[in-house]
């Protein structure tokens, strides 16, 4: 089989930079027959993949010549990386390649959510007016919450503070005295961010410790008019509780673009039905047509980089 295994969508002019060196298996739709995988990936090299693909011990057994796996994106919870670590094998995130398009995002969402009237097409198309019902607010003058303040969540700061958004971050693994708080208010208590921010934005890995960190308790904390966007990992929100404030007007709106169980189908969408104020989008937060570029021609080169330096 091929040198390089590629399980999801990725630009092809990215996978012509990687043919060009070496002989490249790419079939998008591997992500919904992982059970083909142990039979492909014998003799490759290097498997490149997005957020679908579980790259766990199992596939590592079936992948003796195995020296890298690259990432289309930044997440790295479908990857064991401490199996890939004990094999040897080197893991490569787009770190970066996508930050803009999920800043561009949430910044989007934000100012959709804030002003309200956006989401009115269909009642004007019935035949109302509702201009007074409808003028909604700016995102000047408020507070901007985010939890992670690594390089995506700065990027949301930067569009943020254009807007004239005070900004608070809360960042355990970020010292105090790290530059990068300059013109950030650094919160140590996510409770205290929780019930201060006007938007909170979600940017940390899904983990033990995140796994539901708002749950309903600390959406309770939010205020009725807050919004919540999760641009990060599905699990961070408990779902439910979610819904369940949107529906009693104890929370302004949200904007989800990850899910506690992917892909979202009906019956997992269902939580969701007749959600007012609710913006939802199928993980394309980190998606768009020149982020898709960055991030594929990204990880192509560092496969080809590692590849190469074993040659």
């Amino acid at each position: 089989m091929a040198d390089v295994l590629i399980t999801e969508f990725m630009d092809e002019t990215a996978v012509d930079l990687l043919r060009s060196r070496y002989s490249v298996y790419h079939d998008p739709s591997l992500a919904d027959r992982q059970g083909e995988l142990p039979g492909l990936i014998a003799d490759a090299r290097a498997i490149i993949v997005r957020n679908r693909t579980q790259v766990n011990a199992a596939l590592l057994a079936a992948a003796p010549k195995l020296e890298a796996v690259g990432r289309l994106g930044v997440g790295l919870d479908n990857i064991d990386t401490a199996a890939c670590e004990a094999r040897g094998v080197t893991v490569f995130p787009a770190t970066g390649a996508n930050a803009i398009a999920v800043a561009e995002y949430v910044i989007a969402t934000a100012l959709v959510l804030v002003r309200g009237a956006y989401l009115s097409s269909q009642r004007l198309v019935a035949g109302e007016f509702p201009r007074a019902e409808l003028t909604g607010g700016e995102l000047h003058g408020r507070r901007l919450g985010l939890v992670g303040f690594g390089g995506i969540a700065r990027e949301v700061a930067t569009r943020a503070r254009a807007f004239g958004m005070a900004i608070s971050a809360y960042d355990p693994f970020v010292e105090a005295g790290d530059p990068i708080w300059k013109g950030v208010e650094q919160v140590t208590d996510i409770d205290r961010l929780a019930a201060e921010a006007d938007v909170i934005s979600l940017h940390v890995p899904l983990t033990d410790a995140t796994r539901n960190l708002f749950g309903a308790e600390t959406i309770a904390a939010m205020k009725d008019t807050a919004i919540l966007i999760n641009t990060a990992r599905g699990g961070i929100i408990d779902e439910p509780a979610l819904v369940a404030a949107l529906k009693a007007g104890t929370l302004g709106g949200a904007a989800i673009d990850v899910f506690a169980g992917e892909p979202l189908d009906a019956e997992k969408g269902a939580v969701f039905a007749d959600c007012p104020n609710l913006i939802l989008t199928p993980h394309i937060g980190g998606l768009t047509d020149e982020a898709n570029d960055r991030v594929s021609r990204l990880t192509a080169e560092n496969v080809l980089k590692a590849l190469e330096a074993r040659r």
